[in-house]
């Protein structure tokens, strides 16, 4: 099926990048964006972690609705969603799938890191390596 492809590509990209740029809303309705170690389940969730006397906590607080860009050239990601902070049994689950991507991230743990996930609203693939720029979208 192709939605099941489509899912795939994505979720290899997002294995293959390790960075993104997270965009938050601050209280003001500002936005905000941050350069963040990013990883994936394979349900399209994304994971990432933060400290909390950093802005993009703060925001996220006050307005867990978050947009995400992933890749580079020639692929790319945009992402629309909404964050959650992470505790309990879910929190463990998350950060062992975010560390087997980033070890030496663990280091942050001394310093009081906060795990967010994000689920997903909105996806659009572009890749601009082809001749017609392919692009798609998953609504979820």
């Amino acid at each position: 099926m192709v939605e099941d492809e489509n899912k795939k590509r994505v979720l290899d990209l997002f294995k293959k990048s390790n960075l993104a740029v997270l965009s938050t809303v601050a209280s003001d309705n500002r936005s905000e964006s941050a350069i963040v170690e990013m990883s994936a389940k394979d349900n399209l969730e994304l994971i990432f972690d933060t400290l909390p006397h950093f802005r993009k906590y703060q925001n996220l607080k006050n307005n867990p609705n978050v947009s995400v860009v992933i890749g580079w050239e020639p692929a790319t990601i945009q992402y629309e969603g909404v964050a959650f902070e992470l505790n309990g049994s879910e929190l463990e689950e998350y950060k062992k799938v975010h560390y087997a991507k980033f070890p030496e991230a663990v280091k942050f743990e001394k310093l009081g890191v906060r795990f967010f996930k994000i689920v997903p609203k909105w996806i659009r693939y572009t890749d601009v390596s082809k001749h017609l720029w392919e692009t798609f979208e998953i609504k979820l």
